[in-house]
Parts: structure tokens; C-alpha cells; sequence
């Protein structure tokens, strides 16, 4: 895309000052983003390309974003760092559609750290107390959200999906995969009963932020303390639980998502308990005794649900996540198991230190 383009969307948004430049920043795995430079002492922007095959419903995605973004905006003392800010376009909407693409833009936030992992206790503690502190800014908020991506987190709209994938076999591969296909089957029950649970009202339901990786957590560069979740374009209403066990699965891994060497694969206990811990310190009053007895099954949840993603695109051909060679998607399928395996062999130690943290 040209440089004039990018330009001339820009300038279709409610900016201050003259643009100076645009430029691409980071290697996004979704959507396109770039720094909007100003002139005169104005701020500067960030302008995404958002992808609407993932997110077929921008417009409410910007609805979900400007509604939980202006909640938190009335609880914290620096409005403009504690949060994202969207800013509209000159039109009033909250996007810019241009030739089949849509484009939105929030403010620049300046003088902050991000990091790509947790490489230690101390920030998967932190990790912890970001997630926590958004979730708790948001547990009273009682607006409904639109839902942007269909069955996201919902393990029984996953398995209709995996039978309809089996029945089909559109690659011709699942004679091969019995094994891996049993994995899924035997954990079917357990994996529908806690959904249920969901399903009742019994774990109640909120704001969850839905990708919840440290690279979403944005830090104060002057005092290093957490400063604000980023990235809310998956913002949607589902149990809290499922932002502590996407986290697990990521902070607590001691190998690759994707990794060939499967000895590298488990469940670091440390990292769970540093990451439970700052999550505990920020939500333990706001959470129901039911919300507090599945937090550590979460995690298992959610990994599982990743085992049963990976292998249902393996078997469809690979349409959904980009690969790398030709059998990706079964290798993240395997390192994902051995993690499930391993938080399955330590699930008694998750529960105990769950009990003993949220005293």
C-alpha cells in the first residue's frame, strides 16, 4: 500500500495537528498496524488495518472497544494512559470502510514498555496483576456486547464444528490420526460438563478481554508498574476464567506453541503460581467461590480447546492458521497436548496453590 494511501486514510479520522508520517510498526499476525506521526506538539496515532475475515463484524467490534474503553475511563486516574482512547473518524463513525477494508485508529500511548514473553516469575506476576486490574475495572459493567467472533471460547460450538470437520475429512487425513482424534474424544465429556456450567449461569459471565498473551499488557516505562491491556479488538462477554487459562497456556509453557522437541513442553509450576498470584491480588474479591473452584480447570479448558483447533485445521486442510510447512498444524497439535498432559499430571498442585493464594 502506498504511502499516499495510508495518507489519505489517516486524514479521514478526528486527528489533531498535521501528519507528518505513516509508517508500519510491528509484524502483527492479524491485523496491519502503523504510527501516525504528528507535527507541532501534537500526539501521535496508531492506525490499524483491521481483518475482517477474522473479524467479520468490525463495526460492532468498535462498539464493544469505545463501550469498555469509556468505562474504564470514569474509574482511573490518567484516562489517556490507563486505557486505550478511540478516536473517530470525521464522519462520527468509529472506523473508516475504503474500498473493502476497514480502518480504525486509537491515541498513541508514549513512554511505555511492552514485552513479547514472560521470561520470569516477576513478570508473569505482572501479567497477572494487568489482567486482573482489567477485569476488575469492568466488573460492573452491564452493557450487552456484540459477539464479534462466533462460539470464540465456546467448546460446544467447537465440537460441532469438529464432528461436521470429521464427517467431511476434507484432506483425507483423519484415517491417520486416531490416536490424536481419541485425545479428543475422551476429554469430550468433562470439556461439555464445565461449559455447562457456564451455560446455567453457575460461573457467572463478564468482560473478557480474550487474547491475553504479555504482549497485551502495557507497562509504564518511568516506573515499570502495569499501566494497561491493549489490544481489546476480541473484547466480548464470556466467564473471566477463560482470560486466566489462555494466559496459563501462555506464560506457564516451558517450550514453543509449536515446538518439535516435545522434552522442551510442560507446565512450569512456578510460573503458574507467579502468574495466579498477581492475577489473585487484583480479582480475589470480586470472584465467586465457583469462579475460584474451575480456575485452575481453565487452563486445562483452554489448552484443550487449542489441542482440538489445531488438529480440526489439520484435518481441514490447514485453512485457518498460517503454516509454515506442511505438517504445522500437527505439531503445535502435539506440543499443545504434552502441555494438557503435563497440566493434567500437576492438576492437584494448581488447585492446592489456587486454595492457598485466594485465602
Amino acid at each position: 500500500m502506498t504511502n499516499e494511501k495510508l495518507l489519505s486514510i489517516a486524514e479521514r479520522f478526528a486527528l489533531e495537528g498535521a501528519i507528518a508520517s505513516v509508517k508500519p510498526l510491528g509484524e502483527g499476525f492479524i491485523n496491519d498496524t502503523f504510527i501516525v506521526r504528528t507535527e507541532g506538539g501534537a500526539p501521535d496515532y496508531i492506525l490499524q488495518r483491521k481483518n475482517h475475515q477474522v473479524f467479520p463484524d468490525v463495526p460492532g467490534m468498535m462498539d464493544n472497544i469505545m463501550a469498555v474503553t469509556t468505562h474504564i475511563k470514569a474509574k482511573v486516574a490518567d484516562p489517556l494512559r490507563e486505557t486505550l482512547t478511540v478516536i473517530p473518524a470525521r464522519d462520527g463513525r468509529l472506523y473508516v470502510e475504503d474500498e473493502g477494508n476497514f480502518w480504525a485508529v486509537c491515541l498513541f500511548i508514549p513512554d511505555t514498555l511492552s514485552y513479547d514473553r514472560a521470561d520470569s516469575p516477576e513478570l508473569a506476576y505482572q501479567g497477572g496483576v494487568g489482567i486482573g486490574r482489567f477485569q476488575v475495572l469492568l466488573s460492573d459493567f452491564d452493557k450487552p456486547l456484540n459477539e464479534t467472533i462466533k462460539g470464540f471460547h465456546n467448546i460446544r460450538w467447537r465440537f460441532k464444528q469438529w464432528d461436521e470437520t470429521l464427517a467431511a475429512d476434507p484432506a483425507g487425513r483423519a484415517a491417520s490420526l486416531k490416536e490424536e482424534i481419541g485425545w479428543i474424544e475422551a476429554r469430550r465429556g468433562e470439556m461439555l460438563d464445565f461449559w455447562s456450567l457456564v451455560e446455567n449461569g453457575t460461573i457467572p459471565t463478564h468482560v473478557t478481554h480474550n487474547d491475553t498473551k504479555i504482549s497485551n499488557i502495557l507497562f509504564d516505562k518511568p516506573t515499570g508498574k502495569v499501566l494497561c491491556a491493549i489490544d481489546l479488538d476480541t473484547v466480548m462477554s464470556s466467564t473471566s476464567l477463560n482470560d486466566f487459562g489462555d494466559a496459563i497456556r501462555s506464560y506457564a509453557n516451558t517450550g514453543a506453541e509449536d515446538d518439535r522437541n516435545l522434552d522442551n513442553v510442560g507446565l512450569s509450576i512456578e510460573m503458574f503460581r507467579a502468574y495466579t498470584d498477581g492475577y489473585l491480588s487484583q480479582q480475589r474479591a470480586t470472584m465467586t467461590q465457583s469462579e475460584l473452584d474451575w480456575l485452575a480447570f481453565s487452563a486445562r479448558y483452554i489448552t484443550f480447546e487449542q489441542v482440538l483447533r489445531f488438529l480440526m485445521d489439520y484435518i481441514d486442510g490447514d485453512k485457518y492458521y498460517k503454516t509454515a510447512y506442511a505438517d504445522h498444524n500437527l505439531v503445535r497439535t502435539h506440543a499443545q497436548y504434552k502441555l494438557l498432559r503435563s497440566m493434567e499430571e500437576q492438576y492437584a498442585r494448581m488447585c492446592d496453590i489456587v486454595r492457598e493464594l485466594s485465602k
